[in-house]
């Protein structure tokens, strides 16, 4: 009797082939801006922006909040992430850090461990009653608007409230709930119901939603969160701090248990730096310093560069010098910071790529950690909470080990690549720990391989992310797997459009002399798209 798994000829275990499409989704060319993102609703808003006189900050911000409104199990209000701007005129790039924070009223005993394994993305020991997953204690301080507020502040230059107005366009029409919207609310539908304002807000009669199998599909509605971006929009990014929707969001957190307060609101701030670079080969690569995977990625990279690399024998030198690469960097990143090896299951992330006409470039990746966050919708506001404490070590006494007011260690890779000969890529993606490895092949693609974008995206990847085993694309060949299981155990999986069992990038790029520009989304997503303005 066959199981949920089979085995290839080279002795690995892969899924059965339960998807038999095969999809592509060709690179985009323009001449006055790209947007790519992870749904194609809010990569329209950005390329609408861009198409107006906005730059690539005023459209990442527009497609920031609008994507909040669309695919909200993935970031929003309540997340916190990173924002790489590169400056077409000056050629300076900036780092715009909006990662969660702990409360600083936190008390480490509301976390005791009761043994065994948790059901968390990163296999930490097991606390009681899954307080650092999802609930009330979960729940870390956000940093997503104050984000956008200084990205706008310093390089916008549209309105704040003309950026916000798709949101909320977007919240008051409804999120549209095709097949795909159905598949996330379902997978999150047990933890949502715990929380009635979550359920009520997703979980229309008690069920997840979805369509009947020859109409059209169902709407839910967000008319609190509506109200919310409309205040926002109108008093400004502080108000989400400092006012009226602070008042709200506290009051709700309060009486549901969170330790989030006024204070942890008002002293928020998000920062300002200059990016991270290194060389790579010919390229220079420019990314988020600090607890992200940025430095882990410089760090693989620069192995990379000390092994040949030829594409030859069915290119199993080059996958296995990538295996390598990425098992050294992770062997160390997971011993210095503190994580531990995780489970396979994804983050649920956005990740935004922009360029405008003059040059300006945009990398932005923001979370609300799991899939839902916390899972809790806050009754007033409408806000759906970010689980930012579920990045902390459980365990006390180690690098990465809950505290109040600590950053914890994230895995976002926004990324910028510039080659010799001036072509300027901005990449990353969504998928917890899977996405450094997948910018990190991405690079390899564009820089070593000289690859166009729609090559390198269409590239069967590996991934290699702080576990004993070698995840492989079962498009690639036997014989890749087989060279990698000399070093290491291998699974052949399925690069499916559900569940994701590799990271979710797209990218955008420039060539200096033509000005031509050029997008890829990811190809597996039936949302993702890159649009153009015109």
């Amino acid at each position: 009797m066959l199981g949920n798994s089979i085995s290839s000829n080279d002795g690995a275990q892969c899924l059965p082939p339960f998807e038999t499409w095969s999809i592509r989704k060709p690179s985009v060319e323009a001449e006055k801006g790209l947007v790519a993102s992870q749904h194609y609703f809010s990569s329209d808003v950005g390329a609408r922006v861009l198409g107006a006189g906005g730059n690539a900050v005023d459209a990442a911000i527009a497609t920031s909040f609008a994507i909040g409104t669309v695919e909200p199990w993935m970031s929003g209000l309540g997340g916190g992430g990173y924002m790489l701007i590169h400056l077409g005129e000056s050629g300076e790039t900036f780092i715009i850090e909006f990662g969660m924070i702990a409360p600083h009223n936190l008390d480490t005993e509301d976390y005791p461990l009761i043994g065994g394994q948790s059901a968390d993305m990163f296999g930490w020991p097991a606390v009681q009653d899954n307080r650092n997953i999802h609930g009330p204690l979960s729940m870390a301080v956000p940093g997503q608007v104050a984000g956008m507020e200084l990205a706008h502040q310093k390089f916008g230059t549209w309105s704040w409230e003309d950026l916000l107005s798709p949101a909320i366009e977007s919240a008051n029409r409804g999120l549209l709930v095709d097949w795909f919207a159905t598949l996330a609310i379902s997978a999150s539908a047990t933890e949502l119901s715990h929380y009635p304002s979550s359920g009520l807000a997703y979980l229309p009669n008690g069920m997840p939603p979805a369509g009947a199998w020859s109409g059209p599909p169902p709407t839910i509605t967000l008319p609190k969160l509506a109200n919310t971006m409309r205040r926002l929009a109108k008093a400004g990014a502080r108000d989400f701090y400092e006012g009226e929707i602070a008042r709200s969001i506290v009051g709700d957190l309060i009486g549901c248990g969170s330790k989030i307060d006024t204070l942890d609101l008002s002293n928020y701030s998000a920062k300002l730096s200059r990016a991270l670079t290194s060389q790579y080969r010919n390229a220079e690569i420019y990314v988020s310093p600090g607890l992200t995977a940025g430095p882990s990625l410089l760090s693989a990279l620069k192995t990379l560069s000390e092994q040949e690399i030829s594409g030859s024998d069915s290119e199993s030198d080059t996958y296995l010098a990538y295996a390598r690469s990425l098992k050294d960097v992770y062997q160390t990143r997971l011993a210095l910071l503190g994580d531990t090896p995780r489970i396979e299951q994804p983050e649920c992330t956005s990740h935004i790529s922009v360029v405008d006409s003059s040059g300006n470039f945009v990398s932005l990746t923001q979370t609300l950690l799991s899939p839902f966050g916390s899972k809790v919708v806050l009754p007033k506001s409408g806000v759906l909470m970010n689980n930012g404490i579920m990045w902390f070590d459980p365990r006390p006494g180690n690098p990465n080990s809950i505290a109040p007011n600590k950053q914890p260690l994230s895995n976002m890779c926004p990324t910028l690549v510039r080659e010799e000969s001036g072509r300027i890529t901005a990449l990353g993606a969504s998928g917890g720990r899977r996405i450094m490895p997948a910018v990190f092949q991405l690079i390899s693609n564009i820089v070593d391989f000289d690859m166009t974008l729609s090559q390198a995206f269409e590239k069967p990847r590996i991934d290699v992310s702080g576990t004993e085993v070698a995840t492989v694309d079962v498009n690639l060949s036997p014989h890749i797997a087989k060279r990698i299981r000399e070093e290491m155990p291998v699974n052949r999986r399925l690069h499916g459009a559900y569940p994701a069992m590799f990271a979710c990038p797209n990218a955008v790029s420039r060539d200096p002399v033509s000005g031509i520009m050029k997008g890829a989304a990811y190809i597996m997503s039936p949302w993702a798209k890159v649009s153009a303005a015109s």
